[in-house]
């Protein structure tokens, strides 16, 4: 939704963006993280702005790994590079 059109979302962009990038649907407001490793839930998705915005000021815990999977720490840990572009990983 444009926020020129949207000023509720304008208003909440302004108050929790530099936390949190914010976009809405017809139906759900939806944030992400700005920080890429949060120590709460990187994602929050509600249809309701006031439980939106509850979770924007204390956040839920994140769930699962504390890091992606996609980390390229977490791989340098976790694999010999044999070449470039080639690793393994020892572990079963």
């Amino acid at each position: 939704m444009n926020t020129g059109k949207d000023p509720l979302l304008w208003l909440v962009r302004q108050r929790y963006g530099e936390r949190w990038t914010i976009r809405r649907t017809e139906h759900l407001w939806i944030a992400t993280a700005v920080d890429p490793d949060p120590d709460h839930a990187p994602t929050l998705v509600e249809p309701d702005v006031e439980v939106f915005v509850q979770q924007l000021e204390d956040p839920p815990a994140r769930v699962g790994r504390s890091h992606s999977l996609l980390a390229a720490p977490w791989f340098a840990q976790r694999l010999t590079e044999l070449a470039e572009g080639a690793y393994r990983e020892d572990r079963p």
